[in-house]
């Protein structure tokens, strides 16, 4: 698909158009975009379906086979679904939260940790079960 890179205009054989839309972040340097493709779908002469990757007007190679950051040329590129860049950044430059000041803080009286030991006397203790720490990973019969 290489030699082909560069062409343009191949859409008069083409038999559908999808629309589709990526972000990409490098995991070597951190580069994060997003891409929005055409992908083409023709037939060739011999009735073999293939598809073409359009991005700005030009056909490149399929972003899902071998991604390449074009900040440092990396090929370790993580795939995530459109958006994911535009909201790392928006966060980004959003005015981050500052904790509240520290104040002095109040040890418990013995009177205090004396109630907290009584209310625990009281309650019976848990006993887990296997049971009780699968269910959540147990799916429900349909």
């Amino acid at each position: 698909m290489s030699e082909i890179a560069g062409q343009t205009g191949l859409r008069a054989g083409a038999t559908a158009v999808v629309n589709e839309s990526y972000s990409f972040a490098c995991m070597r340097c951190g580069h994060g975009w997003e891409q929005s493709y055409e992908i083409e779908h023709h037939t060739d002469a011999a009735g073999h379906e293939f598809v073409l990757y359009v991005a700005d007007g030009k056909v490149v190679p399929s972003p899902l086979s071998r991604p390449e950051c074009h900040h440092c040329d990396s090929h370790v590129v993580r795939i995530m679904r459109p958006g994911r860049v535009a909201s790392a950044r928006d966060a980004a430059h959003r005015p981050s939260r500052v904790p509240p000041p520290a104040g002095p803080v109040q040890a418990p009286t013995a009177a205090a940790e004396a109630g907290a030991a009584a209310g625990q006397e009281q309650r019976e203790p848990h006993h887990w079960h296997l049971s009780d720490l699968l269910h959540p990973f147990q799916r429900k019969a349909s």
